[in-house]
């Protein structure tokens, strides 16, 4: 029989340094489209989400980093961008982000853009019919 112990942490690990950050799953919701764009809706207090905003303050669009969910492996992601979350009345102590995250598989390896998906942007050398 196998032993397996999974933490309650989701953990976003930089691929370029040693620098990660900890998030409590009972704060998070991930949702995943067909495309393999995943939304993390993170409700927290607001000195985790003031910690949340540093850890991705110089991350750059398309940026890999490293997802661990519950200690089930790391689980490769570029990063999209974080937005304010909206529409929740939370208490004044609470805060909501969205962390936007990105499957490789579903970018173009060559230049970093997305192929398919929400973008209509063509290439310039494609031929229109």
């Amino acid at each position: 029989m196998i032993d397996v112990q999974f933490s309650d942490k989701i953990v976003i690990a930089k691929d370029s340094s040693n620098q990660s950050i900890e998030l409590n799953q009972r704060m998070v919701k991930i949702r995943e489209n067909e495309r393999g764009l995943m939304a993390l809706s993170y409700v927290a207090p607001v000195f985790e989400v003031m910690d949340l905003e540093d850890f991705f303050g110089d991350v750059l669009t398309g940026e890999k980093l490293l997802m661990n969910i519950g200690g089930a492996g790391d689980l490769a992601v570029s990063f999209r961008g974080i937005v304010e979350g909206k529409g929740k009345s939370l208490p004044q102590n609470l805060d909501h982000r969205i962390i936007l995250l990105q499957e490789p598989k579903f970018l173009d390896p060559r230049m970093n853009i997305q192929t398919k998906g929400f973008s209509r942007f063509k290439l310039r050398d494609e031929t229109y019919y």
